[in-house]
């Protein structure tokens, strides 16, 4: 009885290592998102790449395409180096037919730039991960 405990207890450290290192989380999609919002806000790329999947699309002025997390980690820290945010409004976000969460809003920088954001958060394998982050200059 004791050694099936200790293997219980070994494969629960286990899952929740991998979950925290690997990003995946069984938050809601609405915690997500206000916890992205929140980094986009702050210009923090590593709060925001807590929540990407193992290959996230992303789309910055410059750089298009699906990136490992640790690539699209990278990409949106040097995005918030050269355009450090002044403020970050969620205009508007709900639910996609497929169940994925999506969130538009509009991001400021201190220079007066103004950039149209668009994240979809979606479920998978029972983890709750940011699908896409796209960032268009308005």
């Amino acid at each position: 009885m004791m050694k099936r405990t200790g293997y219980f207890i070994f494969i629960l450290a286990l899952f929740v290592f991998a979950a925290d290192t690997y990003g995946f989380t069984l938050k809601p999609p609405a915690e997500v998102s206000r916890e992205v919002s929140s980094a986009i806000r702050s210009g923090n790329a590593r709060e925001v790449a807590k929540h990407f999947g193992p290959n996230v699309d992303i789309k910055f002025p410059g750089n298009e395409g699906t990136f490992s997390r640790n690539q699209a980690e990278l990409i949106a820290r040097n995005f918030f180096s050269r355009n450090a945010p002044a403020s970050f409004t969620v205009q508007h976000q709900g639910p996609s037919r497929d169940g994925s969460l999506y969130v538009i809003g509009n991001y400021r920088t201190q220079n007066g730039e103004a950039y149209r954001v668009y994240f979809l958060i979606k479920t998978i394998s029972g983890n709750t991960v940011l699908h896409l982050l796209q960032f268009e200059k308005q």
